[in-house]
């Protein structure tokens, strides 16, 4: 079957390597997604073991529309009763950039129109709308007169782990921190540092990965669980078997964070994974934190200043980073995100690749430093 997981913009290429990894075929990256081919067993495992899709999708009905009428009939075209029946309750999120169709939620109601009255006509019945639970949760996407309807087998947002408690004011979402990880090229044998960990989410990320812990082991309900076609035992075959693959590595991952109530929001999550034996939490602002080992990664997510710092304030926070990651963390990767191009110059270092990622709206620049020891200075200098 066809199928699509999404994503956020700049990790299209490490979720199709994360595909691959589960056996998916025919992989191709677009905009914001990847398209693929799987059975039934990849449609579950895309959705228990993807750290970087947010959703996956199956598409089942395309035509083109070019006005409300078109639209109408061109789902009718389509037998709802293969998929549902009248007992059933139904969803439809619409998205559209299309010149023809400017109101989405106008879009969403002549789907449900549309089926409903074929439901109707040759049953007398129909099925009921659920905007928050739905046992059919439908996508309907169009692109100028293309229209794709698809089916979403995940329910919740994927990025969903379970682990998230309390209220931070600036959570980085999971599935973010799960790319930032990832891309970073982390060991898992390596230290990592988190010095501004906040409520602890790239930290979180980093434990399930080292561990082969898989991330929607804790989600409880899936779309596809009240498709007609559901396999339940073929669902606890995939759980089980992911289950005994997770490691437990001795861990060197440290958080610090100069908020005691962010600390202590980001000791409850890992204690709920009882992942509080792999991360070591502080209170510490970045300037006074000391690593524990001569060689490590940083992987930092430092304020933007868009509406937490004056402009001087940012500036000179930046400038703090980089004096404390050049006299600290000598032998140290560093890799920082943030939407401030201007306060990222502060930082003082050429960073060594540059990749663009989006932190919600924000376009963000997430770069990668080397913090060279004494010894690699002098071989510089004298070259």
């Amino acid at each position: 079957m066809k199928l699509i997981a999404k994503t956020f913009h700049g990790l299209e290429g490490v979720l199709a390597e994360e595909l691959k990894g589960i056996g998916a075929q025919n992989i191709k990256e677009v905009n914001r997604a990847v398209e693929f081919e799987g059975d039934k067993e990849i449609l579950y495992k895309s959705n228990l073991l993807l750290r970087t899709a947010i959703r996956i999708l199956h598409p089942i009905h395309q035509f083109t529309a070019k006005n409300d009428q078109e639209l109408y009939d061109g789902v009718k075209q389509f037998d709802w009763s293969e998929l549902m029946d009248v007992k059933d309750t139904l969803a439809i999120d619409p998205v559209v950039y299309s010149e023809v169709f400017t109101h989405s939620k106008y879009v969403a109601l002549k789907t449900k129109d549309a089926i409903v009255d074929q439901f109707r006509e040759k049953f007398e019945k129909r099925p009921s709308v659920d905007v928050e639970n739905p046992s059919v949760r439908l996508v309907i996407h169009i692109a100028k007169e293309n229209v794709t309807i698809s089916m979403d087998s995940s329910g919740d947002s994927l990025h969903k782990r379970g682990y998230r408690v309390g209220n931070h004011k600036a959570p980085l979402n999971e599935v973010l921190a799960a790319g930032m990880v990832l891309l970073s090229g982390w060991d898992k044998k390596m230290a990592l540092i988190d010095p501004m960990c906040g409520s602890g989410t790239i930290l979180m990320e980093a434990v399930m990965y080292a561990r082969n812990y898989p991330p929607g082991l804790h989600k409880k309900n899936f779309g596809f669980m009240s498709w007609k076609d559901y396999d339940e035992a073929l669902w606890n075959k995939i759980v089980e078997e992911a289950k005994d693959k997770i490691e437990h590595p001795r861990l060197r991952i440290f958080g610090s964070d100069a908020s005691i109530k962010a600390i202590d929001i980001a000791r409850e999550s890992a204690l709920g994974f009882r992942f509080n034996r792999d991360i070591n939490f502080s209170v510490s602002s970045f300037e006074k934190l000391e690593p524990h080992y001569p060689k490590g990664m940083i992987i930092m997510n430092p304020p933007y200043g868009e509406r937490l710092m004056k402009d001087k304030d940012i500036v000179d926070f930046y400038r703090m980073i980089g004096n404390q990651l050049k006299h600290t963390f000598t032998g140290y990767d560093a890799w920082i995100i943030t939407s401030n191009k201007e306060a990222l110059k502060n930082v003082g270092l050429k960073p060594l690749e540059k990749l663009r990622l989006y932190n919600g709206a924000l376009e963000c620049g997430y770069h990668k430093f080397n913090i060279y020891d004494g010894t690699m200075k002098k071989i510089i200098k004298f070259r």
